[in-house]
């Protein structure tokens, strides 16, 4: 089948408009090599890569700070927690030592009557006496282990040295006055009396009134 060719152009006209020059002043861009980056490229890039290291540092340090607050913060609740906690516990200590002569002299008063006609209110005493220390424990309050034990000046007030050799040096002889503790809290040290050894004799002879050592 022949090839069918518009009447408008033969061959002629078409190999003229091939090879015809793009007129001056045309619309239609030359291709070409692209453009290089210049100077103005470069200063930009440098000036976006310091604006963000700058962005960076200001992100890292607010990070730190955020840190530090909620450290600061949290250190901070603990305190008002701990103060709050001492406080309380102050105020309990206090009220339990006010307590405590009113806990004597209960004890008093139970030791000092073994008459059996002062039996009932023995019992009386001695139930209202259960009351008060009941009370008093479940606060946290515990008596002063003394008797017996070692002196410890940290829990223990002497105030008398009995020479005996019986028992050792430093050793709780009596307690006159119990003592107790809220916790860690000492409220009141034993009273006690303590042991102490007599002084060891030097041996040989006393020198005579008069004589002279030579």
């Amino acid at each position: 089948m022949a090839d069918r060719k518009d009447p408008k152009y033969d061959d002629a006209d078409v190999e003229d408009v091939l090879n015809a020059d793009v007129p001056e002043g045309s619309s239609e861009p030359v291709p070409g090599p692209a453009p290089e980056a210049g100077p103005r490229a470069a200063a930009e890039t440098a000036s976006l890569a310091e604006q963000v290291a700058r962005l960076q540092a200001e992100k890292d340090e607010l990070w730190r700070t955020l840190i530090r607050r909620q450290a600061d913060f949290e250190n901070a609740r603990k305190r008002i927690e701990r103060e709050r906690l001492e406080g309380s516990q102050r105020a309990v200590a206090r009220l339990i030592e006010e307590l405590l002569p009113v806990l004597d002299a209960f004890e008093r008063a139970l030791a000092a009557h073994d008459n059996p006609a002062y039996e009932d209110y023995r019992k009386g005493f001695e139930l209202i006496y259960r009351q008060l220390w009941d009370a008093l424990a479940r606060q946290g309050v515990e008596r002063i282990d003394a008797d017996g034990k070692p002196f410890d000046p940290h829990i223990h007030q002497a105030i008398e040295r009995v020479e005996t050799a019986e028992h050792a040096d430093g050793t709780v002889l009596q307690v006159l006055q119990p003592g107790y503790r809220l916790g860690d809290r000492l409220l009141r040290p034993a009273i006690v009396r303590v042991a102490v050894h007599p002084p060891r004799k030097t041996g040989g002879k006393a020198p005579e009134a008069g004589s002279h050592v030579n």
